[in-house]
């Protein structure tokens, strides 16, 4: 049971160590040149996407407030203030 249980242990313990080893590409290295295969695919996929989004049909501009608000504007209220006199101080007569 113990030799089981050991077992058991280091496979647990070897998965990530083994998905650590994977080749990782690193900044700067060069991409890996693709398949013609692979080109083709980009290419299909590149043309079935802009397909797509041209059968995407244009709508309108859309206003989800509309009927929340009044047809006429309102009426800015006109203010009329008058500029407050200020008041003589004493420090200008001395």
């Amino acid at each position: 049971m113990r030799v089981f249980h050991a077992a058991a242990v280091i496979a647990i313990l070897a998965g990530p160590a083994y998905a650590q080893t994977q080749p990782v590409p690193r900044y700067g290295e060069a991409p890996k040149d693709k398949t013609p295969e692979q080109i083709e695919a980009d290419r299909a996929a590149e043309r079935a996407y802009k397909n797509s989004l041209s059968n995407i049909p244009d709508k309108g501009p859309s206003d989800p407030w509309g009927n929340m608000r009044s047809d006429s504007a309102p009426k800015a209220v006109a203010k009329t203030t008058v500029p407050a006199k200020r008041a003589k101080t004493d420090s200008a007569a001395k």
